[in-house]
């Protein structure tokens, strides 16, 4: 949308505004990260495990990037400091309910319900951020988003390690509650503004695009207990793909589109939007799972677990402005971010050295391969998708943008999951003992066999990824390179050319 089509109705402080977003940014993905490092613990208090125990990190992540698209038209239409407050309020109230829960059912409600506020506070707060700045401002203000979005999915494991070990479960939900009502409150420094014209909602593309994501996620999950062939796997998942496709008819008639279809057919957005999935993605598992394995299958309590996600979360403090600074210095950014992808398939090939007994040091080269590759990585890729697109399709854009990362995320981290799960199931010839040692149990007499097999599960699930993010790379290499009809007019004439004339500090 331009941004003479974006109506103000009341002033904000831009700097109070800044401050809450990033603060939103940061702590939202920490929240889904950090949770991992509970888990043993709540299972253990909750009598959970498998499936129910997983979906207490899936049910946020799967909510929160279902529901994004939606969040950001429900924004346009009523106003996007309202859809803010509206998510802070969601999100408070679930972490609130999480603290206090005392089953396993209700924990997994909340945490839903978190992820749905977590929807509206993310999706809002980018498009507040569009609106209340533009120019060289605008660009500054992006970068930082998606650099504290990384900081926060990665420094998560470290902060909720510490406040499970000093203060238990119960109290680190309550803790970021608190924060919630703090960007509630913050709704009040904000500038409101939403689209002048009055475009419906596309409630139809916006239901069947939910319903796939949750579909295809839920059946994905049940593997982990059923098997892949089985038909409550294999349902779920049919009919999630069936939906996708009428998501698809539906935006392609629709007058209205939640998304513009023809955003999928730009290469190089689709390139750096493929780049921007697996720069989050490739480390995912590791992030979500490693502190499992750590606690589990090793001796590390929880803040020791925590804090050796440290050797993966300080790279990402550091390099996404140096990568910014590359670029401006003349490094193409195709090479930046190709390498990024390698580094990032080249640290989980190098976590494959993992073993019971490894400690901090033998953790330090493949976990910073990992942080480097995503630093390098997080601070980039935005700005460079939203490079691709005109003016008006930026709002959509960042929401796909959005989308694709969360939901794509989500996918392969529940998939992570439910293949460890699947391997050890196929291994040990049960279900039970296989979902207790993915959820970090392994107490018994069998505790060093249970080990080993724990142990292989995982270096097949990060030899997977390893090849995955290595062929992501060479893919992304390819539809990045440069067009041979493209020539310096067309260069000189696109908006990212004049952006960057008029601007030499802003990322190219």
């Amino acid at each position: 949308m331009s941004e003479e089509h974006v109506t103000h109705r009341r002033p904000g402080h831009p700097t109070l505004t800044l401050a809450a977003v990033l603060l939103g940014f940061l702590t939202l993905p920490m929240l889904m990260s950090g949770t991992t490092v509970a888990l043993p613990r709540i299972g253990a208090d909750l009598h959970a495990s498998g499936p129910a125990l997983q979906w207490v990190l899936i049910g946020y992540f799967l909510a929160a990037s279902s529901l994004m698209l939606v969040a950001g038209s429900l924004g346009d239409l009523f106003g996007r400091r309202r859809v803010f407050a509206a998510g802070a309020v969601l999100y408070t109230a679930g972490a609130g309910i999480s603290a206090l829960a005392g089953d396993i059912l209700l924990l997994n409600t909340a945490r839903t319900l978190s992820g749905v506020g977590a929807a509206g506070v993310l999706a809002g707060g980018g498009a507040i951020l569009g609106a209340a700045f533009t120019g060289t401002a605008r660009t500054r203000a992006f970068a930082a988003m998606g650099t504290t979005a990384g900081v926060g999915l990665a420094a998560g494991p470290t902060l909720s390690g510490v406040l499970v070990d000093s203060l238990g479960w119960r109290a680190t939900f309550a803790a970021f509650a608190a924060v919630g009502i703090a960007l509630w409150a913050a709704t009040w420094f904000m500038p409101e503004s939403r689209a002048a014209g009055r475009r419906r909602v596309d409630v139809p593309g916006a239901l069947t695009f939910i319903g796939a994501l949750v579909l295809i996620m839920f059946g994905i999950n049940q593997a982990a207990g059923a098997g892949w062939g089985d038909v409550r796997v294999l349902a779920p998942v049919v009919a999630g793909a069936l939906l996708l496709v009428a998501f698809t008819l539906i935006e392609h008639h629709s007058s209205h589109p939640v998304l513009d279809l023809s955003l999928l057919r730009e290469r190089r957005f689709m390139a750096w939007s493929l780049a921007s999935l697996f720069v989050t993605a490739g480390p995912a598992g590791v992030e979500v799972y490693l502190p499992i394995y750590l606690q589990g299958a090793g001796t590390s309590s929880a803040r020791s677990a925590g804090l050796s996600m440290l050797m993966l979360t300080a790279p990402v403090l550091l390099l996404p402005q140096a990568a910014a600074r590359l670029i401006n210095h003349g490094i193409p950014p195709r090479i930046l971010i190709t390498l990024s992808l390698l580094l990032i398939a080249g640290g989980n090939a190098w976590l494959t050295v993992l073993h019971p007994a490894i400690t901090a040091p033998g953790l330090l080269g493949p976990l910073a391969t990992i942080g480097i590759g995503l630093g390098l990585g997080a601070g980039i890729t935005d700005a460079q998708a939203l490079n691709q697109v005109e003016p008006d399709q930026i709002g959509m854009a960042t929401g796909l943008l959005n989308t694709i990362r969360a939901g794509g995320s989500t996918l392969i981290m529940t998939a992570f999951g439910a293949g460890l799960m699947t391997l050890l199931q196929s291994w040990i010839g049960a279900a039970e003992p296989a979902t207790r040692i993915a959820a970090g149990d392994l107490t018994g007499p069998d505790r060093a066999r249970h080990a080993a097999l724990f142990t292989d599960a995982w270096h097949v699930a990060l030899w997977s990824v390893a090849a995955l993010c290595t062929v992501i790379a060479l893919v992304v290499w390819i539809f990045l390179a440069p067009s041979r009809r493209r020539t310096a007019t067309d260069h000189l004439s696109s908006p990212a050319a004049h952006i960057r004339a008029s601007s030499p500090s802003r990322q190219s």
